[in-house]
């Protein structure tokens, strides 16, 4: 009887340990519970989701904040780098083309592949190389770029193009410019790169002007159609280049590549304010700049409507409006009948990458002097602007971009004994030089 009471009481005391055992673990958290397995499968899952929706209301970051701050030290990092460039000088305009395309951005090489294009006479075209270059070693070009075939769709190629723009305090780059869905002979569409290049312009203080190629068809009726499409579009923008004219107003500026393609009495149609479908006093109006390749052209473009004209080729000689010499009477004959002049300069001229057979067009660049003497020959004729022919047209050798040296299948050009920066330095120097003498005629 005595053993039956006392196996009793040790059954009411394993009965109440076990109690207390059961009360203990209840009280602990999942992570302390001994019945978590190594698979992470948990004896409260309830419990762990309240726990962890508790904890994330206390932890989880601030994300706008952080937005915020990177953001602000982004700005405050580039507004460093913007202190270290001299000021944009606004009435020196540099052409600029994004028609450059690589295997990683656009499926394939465009533009550096460019065809080796055959003389007009076939007898003296067989004496010559044809078909394509053959990227990246072999590229349409004389130089070749700093910056490798690369992309004018890489945001970091963009980025890099305007610290050297910069660097070179332009002000303005003038795109080539397409229709959507049209394009030149050896390219691809350019205008959906557009947006991206405004954007990262915008950031450089870099102001964009368009460059309106020759494209198929180009008339009067389309040219208002791709004019009013490029205001719509892009007019807002504030990398968008507009310039304040005598009467005041503030307008885009256009330059029309090869105007002279169509006659002037298809131009008055859109330039003459005389003119039912004319562009003038509409939303769309506009400074539009016509190319002056031969004399006669200069009256032409007067009786078209044009505000101005360019001379954009780089060889001196080569034609009337990029004749040197030619530069103060043009002046005159501008100022005579209220036309804005610009004439263009460039670093030299050489196409033989793709031209195989237009040596005597050749210009050597004679380490930056052919250059200086084209700014200097500019600026006596007291224009309203400078273009430069240009920052970045490889095929014909006229970039200012920097360029290295580099022997291969193909020994390029290069800028030796200078740095790669030389024609960047030349024209920042020229820009300050151009900048002070246009306060003196303002005087």
């Amino acid at each position: 009887m005595a053993r039956l009471r006392h196996k009793s009481f040790i059954t009411l005391i394993a009965l109440v340990l076990l109690l207390l055992v059961i009360l203990i673990l209840k009280t602990l958290t999942p992570e302390d519970s001994p019945f978590s397995d190594s698979g992470g499968i948990e004896l409260f899952p309830e419990r762990r989701s309240d726990l962890q929706m508790e904890g994330d209301k206390n932890n989880k970051p601030d994300n706008t904040k952080m937005i915020r701050s990177a953001q602000v030290e982004k700005d405050t990092e580039l507004e460093g780098i913007l202190r270290k460039f001299p000021p944009p000088n606004y009435y020196f305009h540099a052409f600029y083309y994004i028609w450059f395309g690589n295997p990683k951005f656009d499926g394939k090489y465009v533009h550096w592949d460019h065809l080796q294009l055959p003389h007009w006479d076939s007898k003296v075209a067989q004496g010559y190389p044809q078909g394509r270059h053959i990227p990246p070693d072999d590229i349409g070009s004389n130089f070749y770029p700093s910056l490798g075939a690369y992309s004018s769709k890489d945001p970091s190629i963009l980025q890099a193009h305007m610290q050297q723009l910069r660097t070179a305090a332009i002000g303005v780059i003038a795109v080539s410019w397409y229709p959507p869905d049209s394009k030149d002979d050896n390219g691809e569409p350019l205008d959906d790169i557009v947006p991206l290049l405004l954007e990262v312009a915008h950031k450089y203080h870099i102001k964009v002007a368009f460059h309106i190629e020759p494209y198929k068809g180009r008339d009067e009726v389309n040219m208002y159609t791709n004019v009013k499409y490029i205001i719509d579009k892009y007019g807002e923008h504030p990398a968008f280049f507009k310039y304040q004219t005598n009467n005041g107003k503030l307008l885009p500026l256009f330059y029309v590549y090869d105007s002279y393609l169509m006659n002037s009495e298809q131009w008055a149609k859109l330039l003459k304010h005389t003119e039912s479908g004319s562009i003038r006093d509409t939303p769309y109006d506009a400074i539009f700049i016509a190319l002056l390749v031969e004399e006669k052209h200069k009256r032409d473009i007067l009786t078209a409507g044009f505000d101005g004209l360019y001379t954009y080729f780089a060889t001196n000689g080569f034609s009337y409006g990029s004749t040197q010499r030619n530069w103060a009477s043009i002046k005159s004959f501008c100022e005579d009948n209220n036309l804005i002049f610009i004439p263009s300069v460039g670093p030299g001229y050489i196409d033989t990458s793709i031209r195989p057979w237009n040596f005597q067009n050749t210009r050597n660049r004679i380490n930056g002097k052919y250059y200086e003497t084209s700014l200097s020959a500019a600026l006596e004729a007291k224009p309203d602007f400078i273009s430069i022919t240009s920052f970045n047209e490889w095929h014909e050798g006229t970039q200012i971009e920097t360029a290295i040296p580099k022997k291969g299948q193909v020994v390029y050009l290069d800028y030796l004994p200078n740095r790669p920066t030389i024609y960047l330095e030349i024209t920042r120097k020229w820009a300050a030089i151009f900048g002070g003498e246009r306060r003196k005629w303002q005087e």
